[in-house]
């Protein structure tokens, strides 16, 4: 590790005044180098989580590293664009929102990206006090001022989606200029070597070392002083146990606010990912759309997420409210369990289960495999519930009832329980019919809880998680979490367009999409289409839509 740090030392001067047009050529060599790496970085995470090769469990992973390979098409391209002598081009509108603050639409970005995702937008959103001009000016501002003082990063691996650390180290390195030093998660420590392959050319330049261990060695780094910050994807304990220290005196200093690492560090923490049900007109087609659509936010990755829904938040006097719920029942029953392969798992559904003896168990379960768990009918009054306090970790969610005189005064309520009540601030849903949005009163309540929320991403129809697929917003916590309540974490990755100062992501969808997206359990082609958006990801053509669009419609 020490000979890691000083090697990375003798480099950060170098990157940072390393011309972005060769920046740009390193991102597409790792492009090269990642592509051939698809299949044997999917299989060794489906063997990995025991998953069986060929499943929809197996096709998440597929799909997964298609993300990543989006993201580093996306982020050449906009080094490419600096290179040429401007700010990245913007795809949309920039224009007023919010109060005072500044939307930017930033996807779809192609005409692929409107086929791929029909009726799917995304706006960033800046903080208030940053209009039009600001952003234009203050795009890019890395590479469109003075070289910034070289600095060393590192980057504790996330264990439970292979790419996030991946990401991360790329977010540092050409967002944040930084060399990083990446420590890898003993979880995910098997993918190493086949990172190691697709990120030689980062290596090879000296730009990024990449050291192995646990608790011990990554306590060594955080207080290295060749370690200028520390970026983390984990948990809030994880981050408390380095900024105060494990144990009960890292809880004393805690509550002192005594902090052993005063090194800036950003972090993307956990959350508590809520979903607002408008009551509406539904169908039973609507019913069983969206009851898959709940499924399956619970389902990918086993529930493994940190953008996993963990609390459905519905109207106490809507008359669908229990018919939700039995479609939600219903496509967990008929999902095959997985093994929780997370540590921890066991013991985080038995707290839950224990607190809530009425906890639904849904699906076989054994010793390895946890049933998919529903707890529903949860007291909204009851501040120091569990599932309103905690991060349920594993293959388990909640259900409350608001009640509220109408529509428009249930989604107020929701806003109200969702950011007061509920810990965590990193992404939440709202589900709403498009003929409830024909009512001016709750379309105006719509577009408030999208302005109201306290959340790093707000997805209107569409789980947020797609903001993460898509790779086009922002992703993080919302602003303002002090380092003694840390909750979802500070700082934003996935910024692709390089948007000076954003708060917040939007992204919105249809009601209903066809073919139905392939986060949902039942979609029986997930790994040839996957396999089919790894190819497309690496080197986009319209020969390859055909093969995409078929495996999409047989779903």
């Amino acid at each position: 590790m020490d000979k890691a740090l000083a090697e990375l030392e003798s480099s950060r001067e170098r990157w940072v005044r390393l011309p972005v047009a060769q920046k740009a050529e390193l991102l597409d060599r790792i492009l090269k180098d990642l592509h051939p790496l698809a299949e044997e970085w999917s299989d060794a995470c489906a063997d990995a989580k025991n998953v069986e090769r060929g499943s929809y469990a197996h096709g998440e992973e597929w799909f997964t590293f298609s993300a990543l390979l989006k993201g580093v098409r996306m982020l050449r391209d906009t080094l490419r664009a600096v290179a040429g002598g401007g700010p990245p081009p913007l795809p949309g509108p920039v224009k007023p929102c919010g109060e005072g603050q500044t939307s930017v639409r930033v996807f779809p970005q192609s005409l692929y990206d409107r086929i791929f995702y029909p009726g799917m937008t995304t706006e960033i959103w800046t903080e208030p006090g940053v209009d039009e001009a600001a952003v234009r000016a203050g795009q890019a501002g890395l590479y469109r001022g003075p070289a910034p003082k070289g600095k060393t990063v590192l980057v504790l691996g996330a264990g439970n989606v292979s790419i996030l650390g991946p990401w991360d180290i790329l977010d540092k390195l050409f967002c944040d200029g930084a060399v990083v030093i990446y420590k890898t998660h003993p979880v995910t420590d098997y993918l190493t070597p086949l990172l190691e392959r697709g990120y030689a050319a980062l290596i090879e330049g000296g730009f990024l070392r990449i050291v192995r261990g646990a608790a011990e060695e990554g306590a060594y780094l955080t207080s290295h002083d060749r370690v200028d910050e520390i970026h983390l994807t984990g948990s809030d304990r994880t981050y408390d146990a380095i900024v105060f220290g494990p144990g009960p005196e890292g809880r004393k200093r805690k509550q002192a606010a005594e902090r052993l690492v005063t090194k800036p560090f950003a972090c993307e923490l956990g959350n508590l990912s809520p979903v607002i049900v408008v009551p509406g007109p539904w169908s039973e087609g609507d019913l069983a759309y969206q009851g898959e659509h709940l499924a399956g936010m619970l389902v990918f990755n086993a529930g493994f997420n940190c953008l996993t829904t963990r609390v459905i938040i519905q109207h106490a006097g809507w008359a669908h409210r229990q018919d939700l719920l039995r479609e939600v029942r219903r496509v967990l029953s008929n999902t095959p369990t997985r093994r929780a392969y997370y540590p921890g798992a066991q013991a985080i559904h038995h707290a839950f289960v224990q607190a809530h003896p009425e906890a639904e168990g849904l699906g076989e379960a054994d010793g390895s495999r946890l049933p998919w768990t529903l707890i529903s009918g949860l007291d909204p009054a009851r501040r120091d519930d569990i599932c309103f306090t905690t991060e349920g970790f594993c293959s388990l969610f909640s259900e409350t009832a608001l009640e509220a005189e109408d529509v428009p005064s249930f989604v107020d309520a929701a806003v109200r329980f969702a950011n007061e009540r509920l810990w965590g601030t990193l992404t939440s849903t709202i589900l709403v019919h498009p003929a409830s949005l024909k009512d001016p009163a709750i379309a105006q309540a719509v577009e408030r809880a999208v302005r109201d929320l306290r959340y790093g991403t707000v997805g209107v129809n569409v789980w947020g998680a797609m903001n993460f697929a898509t790779m086009a917003g922002t992703w993080g916590a919302f602003p303002g979490h002090p380092y003694d309540d840390i909750q979802s974490g500070q700082g934003t990755v996935h910024n692709l367009l390089m948007i000076p100062r954003p708060q917040k992501t939007v992204i919105r969808g249809p009601f209903r999409q066809w073919p139905k997206p392939p986060v949902f359990p039942s979609f029986r082609t997930l790994v040839p289409l996957a396999r089919r958006l790894v190819h497309f990801e690496a080197a986009p053509s319209p020969f390859k839509l055909p093969g995409i669009l078929l495996a999409a419609s047989r779903g």
